[in-house]
This record gives structure tokens, sequence and C-alpha cells, in this order.
């Protein structure tokens, strides 16, 4: 007789306040990313020059399409969430609606996992530009100090 291994997993029961809550949450956090994807323009802007200058250019252009299509992603889950927000009505209308209310709780689910690998490629993606800047910061301090000791002597 063979034993058949089955793993169990638990989905936690939400009630419509919590996935309220939730995408309120998802929303302030996404807005904020939006926020941030603006300042990552403005300091690739800033750093245009050097960024090419630094002889590192594929991989720059790699990182500058990265963050577009992060910008995009993003956008299409805030407009997810804006959605799926709307269609709360279904969870709180006092109908049972067992299909439907499934569903939602399952689109909700969807949007968890979503949202959490968005965010955890957003991190790196941040992480590897920050990476990237800050070489070419210390790459500049470190041209200022020759040329500091080159104008002494």
């Amino acid at each position: 007789m063979k034993t058949i291994q089955t793993q169990v997993h638990y989905v936690k029961w939400l009630s419509a306040e919590d996935m309220h809550k939730d995408s309120q949450e998802w929303l302030s956090e996404l807005q904020f990313v939006k926020d941030e994807h603006l300042f990552f323009e403005d300091l690739i802007t800033s750093f245009t020059t050097q960024l090419i200058a630094s002889g590192k250019f594929s991989d720059t252009k790699e990182i500058v399409d990265a963050v577009n299509r992060s910008q995009k992603r993003n956008n299409a889950l805030i407009e997810a969430i804006k959605v799926h927000e709307n269609e709360l009505q279904i969870m709180v209308d006092g109908v049972d609606q067992l299909e439907e209310e499934k569903a939602y709780a399952k689109e909700h689910s969807d949007l968890i996992s979503a949202i959490a690998d968005f965010l955890k490629e957003y991190k790196s993606l941040k992480a590897q530009l920050f990476d990237i800047i800050k070489t070419i910061r210390k790459e500049e301090k470190q041209r200022l100090l020759i040329d500091k000791k080159r104008s002494k002597y």
C-alpha cells in the first residue's frame, strides 16, 4: 500500500472589512512606489552623463527599462486594486451570492500574491539602482580627490 503525501493549505478567512483595509494599505504603498518612480526618473536624468561615461551603458539601460516596466506594472496594480475595491459591494450587500463572493475572495488572494511579488521585485530593482548611483558617486569623489592632490603639486 502506498502512502500519499498531501499538503494542507490553510486559507485565512477574511471579512469584508479586512479586505477593504488590505486594499487601502496596498493603494497607499503603491502610491508611494509611484512617487519613488518619479524620484528614480529624476535621479537617472541627473546622472545620465555619468551613467553613459561609466562604460556600463548596457547595464544602465537595462535598469532604466526595468524601472519603466516597474512603473507600468505598478500602475496596472493600482487600477486592479481600485476595481477590486469597487467590487467589494458584493461582500457587504447582504445578499447571499456564494459564487460571486467566492470569486471575489479568490481575486483578493491573487492580489495578495501579485502585490507581494511586485514589491519583492521592486525592492531588488531599487537596490540595484542605488548601487549604480553609489558607485558613480564614489568614482566622482575619488576623481575629485585625485584632482585636488594634483593641483597642490
